[in-house]
């Protein structure tokens, strides 16, 4: 409940640094709480932080554009704030640190995880947004054809 609540005021203080709308502050919040949520459970289940970081990115994003339709504001506004938690921040700062101290290879190996970390944010985002646009394409043409009828 302790790492929930803070995720969320982690998303919901970003979205205000966005000037973001009050009645979307809520929402942008709950996002990367939940966010938080599902990347623990995961990385408790999987060990495997990109794999979780993934499948929390995905969850920001179908989040982002279910709200995005029901509260009719641009997916972002939830997408940005939502992956605040995700972001590998203090393994940035761990690869950078090593490189400093002449821990090479344990810096490049480090940076490689960064990286592929933020790639699956990214990646996990894009999917989720571009997976929900073509279904809900699909489901309002099959609507439409069957309206004709």
């Amino acid at each position: 409940m302790k790492e929930f609540l803070l995720a969320f005021i982690g998303s919901f203080t970003g979205a205000i640094l966005f000037n973001i709308e009050r009645y979307n502050l809520f929402w942008a919040g709950l996002c990367g709480g939940f966010a938080w949520i599902i990347y623990k459970a995961l990385f408790e289940y999987s060990s495997r932080g990109i794999y979780a970081t993934f499948l929390a990115a995905i969850f920001v994003g179908l989040y982002s554009e279910i709200m995005a339709r029901r509260l009719k504001t641009p997916a972002y506004v939830f997408s940005i704030p939502g992956m605040y938690p995700l972001v590998p921040g203090i393994m940035a700062f761990d690869t950078i640190t090593l490189l400093v101290f002449g821990k090479l290879e344990k810096g490049i190996n480090k940076g490689i995880e960064t990286a592929a970390t933020a790639g699956a944010i990214a990646f996990g985002i894009l999917l989720a947004s571009n997976i929900y646009q073509i279904l809900d394409k699909l489901i309002c043409e099959n609507f439409k054809s069957e309206t004709k009828k």
